[in-house]
């Protein structure tokens, strides 16, 4: 099933290391990107080019009488059904209520949204109450992830964020309260002047509050952020290449001894509590965005019924896919498009309210690319990859192609074999990036 991200660009203050696409929030523009966002996705909905507040008053309806979390299951949809609704940011949280509750139901209006939906907000920490938080519930949000990054305030102030370790800790508390349980903690390491025992506070603290999913990353300093000229100014510095390694591997056993499992480079989860919207990115499958900076991925179909029946461009919605072949000569079972929407807010909400495409930069796959982007993501994942299924899909001898730069990695015990599946261990997650340059 399809995935829906939504993208809400605006936050309360810009974080010195962030390189996402956002700004600060004005509740004007606010309020015309909520309109550009339900109308947006209110093109892909029944009879949407003759009346889509119709459209959307019906799904209001249909959400009042079945309940919050509910789908609609009576109207015609134009694409394939969806069973997750991802808001990131941004800081979604930032936004109504009833804007979430617009939003998700004009995707009711315009998709057949699974009744087990996924329907996932992200928030920070300073941004919620227990009222508020409750109040996104009965929108349809049923999972919320919380950028918390540290629970030392000495690296919150380093990272310029609004919120303290005990904001954080109460913001867990609150979503308990209103009734979620389903909640995610972001985290980061090798922060600046970050010792391996100072990150392993934050790990243990989390370990504590017990949420059912945790995302772990280690923080990339960008050329342009304002972080990199803090850290000048500063003089603070990241510790060495090894400790960085200890922080994730002894972070990642703690975790497992802890009751998690590690599905991801990066995260790990309670069993059956994967982020299911974001395993979509690294199994190959379909997701739709929307919003400023929005991206998207699918077949050409997905691409073209988006494409016509939302601004009248592209070829007819009725094009099927046409295998390409690849560089081995043979015909690839699937190829596919990713796209973007214009990144400006304000452009954003003027093309919509013109009627004008979104789409900025479309790039048309070829199956060795999609090849290429199958293996790269799907060796994110803890259990790798079935070169079985890889070699029936796109029509290729895995190891001929590729045995000769994967066998050093093998014999590092970076990768691992067995049977028909592949997967990184976790040193080897460590190099990730080296091992995935074969498949570009």
């Amino acid at each position: 099933m399809l995935g829906l991200y939504v993208h809400v660009p605006f936050c309360s203050a810009i974080c010195n290391y962030c390189n996402f696409n956002r700004g600060l929030f004005d509740a004007d523009l606010k309020t015309r990107y909520v309109e550009a966002l339900v109308t947006e996705i209110g093109l892909l909905g029944p009879d949407s080019r003759a009346c889509p507040e119709l459209v959307l008053r019906q799904a209001q309806d249909e959400r009042r009488r079945v309940g919050p979390g509910r789908t609609h299951g009576s109207f015609p949809t134009s694409l394939a059904a969806a069973d997750t609704i991802y808001f990131g940011g941004g800081t979604p949280s930032l936004l109504e209520p009833d804007d979430i509750a617009r939003i998700i139901a004009a995707c009711d209006a315009s998709f057949d949204v699974a009744a087990d939906r996924e329907v996932t907000l992200e928030a920070n920490p300073e941004t919620v109450t227990e009222a508020r938080l409750a109040a996104f519930r009965d929108a349809g949000i049923n999972r919320v992830s919380f950028g918390v990054q540290s629970f030392r305030d000495e690296e919150l102030r380093r990272l310029s964020r609004l919120h303290s370790a005990d904001r954080a800790r109460a913001a867990l508390a609150e979503a308990r309260a209103a009734g979620f349980d389903n909640v995610s903690l972001d985290l980061m390491m090798w922060l600046p002047e970050q010792r391996v025992s100072e990150w392993l506070e934050s790990v243990d603290a989390a370990i504590t509050l017990a949420p059912e999913h945790l995302s772990l990353y280690l923080l990339e300093v960008y050329p342009n952020a304002p972080l990199k000229d803090d850290m000048a100014r500063a003089r603070w510095s990241q510790a060495p290449d090894d400790d960085a390694a200890a922080m994730y591997l002894t972070a990642m056993d703690r975790l497992e001894a802890a009751g998690y499992f590690q599905y991801e480079i990066s995260n790990v989860a309670k069993p059956g509590r994967q982020s299911r919207h974001n395993v979509k990115y690294w199994t190959d499958e379909e997701w739709l965005g929307f919003g400023c900076g929005a991206h998207s991925f699918g077949g050409y179909q997905l691409f073209e019924s988006y494409s016509q029946q939302a601004f009248g461009v592209g070829r007819p919605a009725a094009t099927t896919e046409r295998p390409v072949p690849n560089s081995d000569g043979r015909a690839a079972s699937r190829s596919g498009v990713r796209w973007k929407n214009v990144s400006s807010t304000q452009e954003y909400v003027a093309r919509v309210s013109q009627g004008a495409t979104t789409v900025v930069d479309e790039r048309r796959l070829t199956p060795d690319e999609r090849l290429g982007d199958a293996l790269f993501t799907g060796l994110r994942l803890a259990d790798g990859i079935d070169l079985a299924a890889i070699e029936a899909r796109y029509g290729v001898d895995f190891w001929r192609r590729y045995g000769a730069d994967l066998e050093p990695f093998l014999e590092q015990g970076c990768l691992r074999r067995e049977g028909t599946r592949l997967w990184l261990t976790r040193p080897g997650m460590l190099l990730a990036h080296e091992v995935m340059t074969v498949f570009v």
